[in-house]
């Protein structure tokens, strides 16, 4: 077989030393120290090498639009009504340029997956999923973009909208995903949108108790309607800020309920301490869940970006490392074995609840994989290591110099001349 490029000395997760990966054909052809083979390089120099970055959570329909709308409350009503009359005016080509900003920004900053919200209803029609159908074709050489058709204003009080969906589902959208806090019969919500994915065979994400009061949660009848259906390990929610209100031993028997149903949390730490804790006139609370407790429980558990520079969100440059330093900042967490769960949370966590079936590196799989300047998940966490350079099935994606001091040395000026 001939090898098309070797990357040396690369630091694999857990590993106790350095590893040679050789490419052919756009897959893993071996893994082996000091890998002997006359082929192109690509030195490592000791850095942390893994499948890449995943956003389980993201938005690309509507960031950047901060300029179009006014915050006066930063509540998370405010949010939605905000977007919803912008959203009104977006057409194909905005939502594509704006998006496609937001998609190179995140291959930059190592992710080579993710899983974005697109608002299909009467406001948005088919405009933004359109745009981001087209973005997925555009950079699939770079990127693996899974859609999902998305309620975000309500099911039961949006007439048409249902019937949006499954024509979303029906031409390219890869699963479906509910708002049951915006809509007046949330119970009906939810389980409409249970129907639309067993009709087609997909899975379903919720938004879901996004508050800070621990009565009425709507997480209950998902657990049930999971369980019901027989679908385990095909839902996810995301934000169930409703968590982190909840006193130690309910929130273990909440825990224990999503880990007997196969439910996925993502937790959205930007998006949450922004939105959440609006009353507060002292002792604000961080309204995160802390993931890192439901890992301990058993569930499956992800760190997400959801928004940038929206009203949801009014800032964000898509790096998941960042995200993830913040959750450790806010859940404080400090050591090297829970960074390393937080590290999981961005990358073999979000494989998994992706139903991604070949992430982990190994020979045969696909050479899809990216450099960090870190020497493991910890310590790229603690530091906000940059990604340094990705592969996508065998070809270099993006390319990301390490900075330089210049002091000390001869230079230009701007004029020209060595000083």
């Amino acid at each position: 077989m001939a090898i098309d490029l070797v990357i040396r000395n690369a630091f694999l997760p857990g590993s106790d030393g350095f590893t040679d990966i050789a490419f052919a054909n756009g897959r893993i052809a071996a893994m082996a120290p000091h890998f002997v083979c006359d082929a192109p390089e690509y030195d490592a120099r000791g850095r942390l090498i893994s499948g890449g970055l995943i956003e389980t959570h993201i938005h690309l329909d509507k960031a950047g639009i901060i300029g179009r709308c006014v915050l006066c409350t930063g509540t998370l009503a405010e949010a939605v009504s905000e977007t919803s009359k912008a959203k009104a005016a977006f057409t194909e080509e905005d939502v594509y340029a704006r998006g496609a900003g937001i998609v190179e920004q995140a291959i930059l900053n190592g992710t080579n997956r993710l899983r974005t919200f697109v608002e299909i209803d009467g406001r948005a029609g088919f405009r933004s999923f359109d745009a981001i159908k087209r973005l997925r074709a555009d950079y699939a050489a770079a990127i693996d973009i899974e859609i999902c058709a998305f309620a975000q204003e309500g099911l039961t009080n949006d007439p048409g909208t249902e019937e949006m969906l499954d024509t979303a589902l029906a031409s390219g959208a890869d699963l479906v995903g509910g708002c049951p806090y915006t809509d007046p019969n949330p119970d009906d919500h939810i389980r409409r949108i249970f129907d639309l994915g067993e009709r087609y065979g997909v899975p379903v994400d919720f938004h879901l108790d996004f508050d800070l009061d621990p009565a009425g949660s709507n997480l209950p009848l998902v657990i049930a309607e999971t369980l019901a259906r027989g679908y385990q390990g095909r839902v996810s929610v995301g934000h169930v800020t409703k968590l982190s209100a909840l006193p130690p031993e309910a929130f273990e028997a909440v825990g224990r309920s999503l880990t007997q149903a196969g439910i996925a949390v993502t937790v959205l730490p930007a998006t949450d301490l922004f939105l959440t804790g609006r009353a507060a006139t002292h002792l604000v609370p961080r309204g995160v869940t802390p993931a890192h407790r439901l890992v301990e429980l058993g569930v499956l558990t992800t760190i997400s970006t959801n928004n940038v520079l929206n009203p949801f969100t009014p800032f964000g440059d898509v790096s998941l490392i960042r995200m993830a330093n913040l959750y450790a900042n806010v859940a404080q967490i400090g050591t090297a074995e829970a960074l390393e769960s937080v590290f999981d949370m961005i990358t073999i966590n979000a494989a998994r609840l992706l139903g991604l079936e070949q992430y982990a590196l190994d020979v045969g799989g696909p050479a899809t994989l990216v450099l960090f300047d870190a020497v493991s998940g910890a310590d790229a966490v603690a530091r906000l290591s940059p990604a340094v350079t990705g592969w996508k099935n065998g070809r270099q994606t993006f390319l990301r110099p390490a900075s330089r001091l210049l002091f000390g040395q001869q230079h230009q000026n701007l004029d020209g001349r060595l000083e």
